[in-house]
């Protein structure tokens, strides 16, 4: 106790708390770190893609629906893209194509794209879903098949 007592009176104002490592911050804090809740992840993706023209956007929307990889594309017209390809800026007019899908459907759905798409180097995103109409979500899951 004495080396407490000489500790704590070296301290500005004598407070042996600090001295204890029982500062007046750390007493409110909770013993025990609370956990990260777990991460939440998504069941739904909306892929975007891009074509040069409507015969390309048209076969792969649907080839997806027809393959069971999408429960619907939604081809967008009159798209602008401006982009660096190999050194150049470019310039694009192009279909824009919204793919309504499963998280769990993304790999199927990627290598389909690249299969049918026209680009050396097509846009691919998936998008994931954090919110949506429980109802439409379930019409998804319903027309997406399920991996092999």
């Amino acid at each position: 106790m004495v080396c407490e007592n000489n500790a704590a009176s070296l301290w500005p104002g004598g407070d042996k708390s600090l001295v204890l490592g029982r500062s007046p911050v750390a007493s409110r804090l909770p013993l025990r770190p609370k956990r990260a809740p777990m991460a939440h992840v998504p069941s739904h993706l909306l892929v975007v893609t891009t074509c040069p023209d409507r015969e390309s956007a048209d076969a792969l929307a649907r080839g997806l629906v027809g393959e069971g990889l999408a429960a619907c594309v939604s081809i967008l017209p009159a798209v602008r893209s401006v982009y660096r390809w190999k050194g150049a800026l470019e310039v694009a007019d192009e279909l824009l194509l919204l793919v309504k899908t499963r998280a769990d459907r993304y790999p199927a759905v990627e290598a389909e794209i690249r299969a049918r798409h026209p680009y050396e180097l097509p846009e691919i995103v998936g998008v994931p879903v954090e919110a949506g109409l429980a109802a439409y979500l379930a019409w998804v899951d319903e027309c997406v098949s399920s991996p092999a």
